[in-house]
């Protein structure tokens, strides 16, 4: 079995991921932007039953909304590292994950309150809300 790891900037947090990767893709969502501050987040689904924290579990914070998504950084260095919903992991982000990984963002997501500053301008599809929600497309 390949595991896959991540970790946070400052290496107190690190991640393993036992399964499959599934799709990625850039968030544009007003929250995303603001918890990284960037004009996008770029994340990665996994399995929430293929994801552990391997390492400083203690010093992972999360910042969870009414709806039950939260995002999970590390207390030290503030690398953001993972999404969650309803206490799972259900995503990290693409740039926390160790070494080279076979994927690529497949869209953006949440175009409709994307920052006016950035243009997009790859070819990827655009997508208003979070393309084929509930339909995880998973590399093997």
């Amino acid at each position: 079995m390949t595991i896959i790891s991540g970790r946070c900037l400052c290496g107190v947090v690190r991640y393993e991921i036992s399964g499959p990767l599934g799709s990625a893709d850039h968030c544009h969502c007003s929250m995303c932007r603001r918890q990284h501050g960037a004009a996008f987040s770029t994340y990665v689904d996994v399995r929430p039953e293929d994801f552990r924290w391997s390492d400083g579990k203690s010093q992972v914070k999360v910042y969870e909304v009414d709806s039950g998504a939260g995002w999970c950084f590390c207390r030290v260095c503030g690398s953001s590292l993972a999404g969650s919903e309803n206490g799972e992991i259900t995503s990290v982000t693409l740039g926390t994950l160790h070494g080279e990984v076979d994927i690529k963002p497949a869209c953006h997501i949440f175009v409709g309150s994307k920052a006016s500053w950035y243009p997009i301008t790859d070819d990827l599809p655009q997508h208003n809300e979070r393309a084929g929600a509930g339909k995880q497309q998973w590399q093997d």
